[in-house]
């Protein structure tokens, strides 16, 4: 069962009311508002070690966050028009895979969101051994599948989904570090990436292009999968990947998750690619740009 965090938006509740009508009863020319949006994905959303010790902390997810540290997607939606309402759920969890996204998207049906975020794939290649990643159609027919879930159960409803990290920058980022070494060690921290991470033989060079290639074919399929879904979806266009986070964005716990300050450049990085969906009529999601 996955763990759910909901907390209070704060605004007018009136609108609220208006989310609970038929679509087709809500006046096309209102701005578009989420009075509900929901994080889906792995621990990445889930905040874990962004503010305690192995523990998730949805307070401080980039989507879904209630954290002015973060400024999540649900605060910046609130920032750019005050009188969005309703709640924010966390689905997001911790070691999630391509395979648990169909189940999350249901959720979010359930709790009638009008938006959410999908940020899941990291886990799908950080597996004990190479042969064990997730084939790259398997990971894009999930992907899909979950798409169409939310699809069909709220039409009306908005997707944003986030490309995955660029692994082998965290590699580079952490290589030299002594402490960042020995966690992924002991921890056992995404090894087809970070195993033996000092290494510098031709073996391990070429296992850590193979994992970064698996990543970037992942991304690939998320831009096909979310542009065959229609305007509703947005792909950040490999924003997320290309973003050059530093160890200072990563928790000291484990040298892998975001801290705080990595979940606020995540939310700073992605939510620009859907920024003008606050102000736009209902309806009308406008054109990915």
């Amino acid at each position: 069962m996955a763990r759910r965090t909901v907390t209070a938006f704060t605004g007018v509740v009136a609108f609220t009311a208006a989310w609970t009508t038929p679509s087709a009863a809500v006046n096309a020319t209102e701005p578009w508002r989420p009075a509900v949006m929901a994080a889906t994905g792995d621990s990445i959303s889930a905040g874990f070690n962004a503010c305690g010790w192995y523990v998730p902390c949805a307070a401080r997810s980039w989507a879904s966050g209630d954290s002015q540290a973060v400024l999540s997607h649900y605060l910046r939606f609130q920032n750019l028009d005050e009188t969005i309402t309703g709640h924010n759920v966390n689905l997001a969890v911790p070691g999630a895979t391509s395979a648990a996204l169909a189940g999350q998207m249901a959720d979010a049906v359930a709790q009638r969101a009008d938006y959410v975020t999908v940020l899941v794939g990291a886990q799908d290649a950080c597996v004990p051994e190479e042969r064990l990643m997730t084939p790259v159609a398997v990971y894009q027919s999930r992907v899909a599948e979950a798409l169409k879930l939310f699809q069909a159960g709220r039409p009306d409803g908005r997707v944003f989904v986030a490309s995955i990290p660029d692994l082998k920058r965290l590699w580079r980022v952490g290589r030299d570090n002594v402490v960042a070494r020995g966690f992924w060690a002991v921890g056992r921290i995404c090894p087809t990436m970070l195993a033996r991470a000092a290494s510098t033989a031709a073996a391990d060079r070429a296992r850590r292009d193979r994992v970064r290639d698996r990543i970037v074919a992942y991304n690939a399929a998320l831009a096909r999968v979310c542009g065959e879904y229609g305007p509703a979806c947005r792909f950040d266009g490999n924003a997320l990947f290309t973003t050059r986070f530093t160890l200072n964005h990563l928790s000291k716990w484990d040298f892998f998750h975001p801290n705080a300050a990595g979940q606020q450049l995540i939310a700073e990085k992605t939510f620009e690619a859907v920024r003008d969906w606050a102000k736009e009529p209902v309806g009308d999601p406008g054109v990915q740009p």
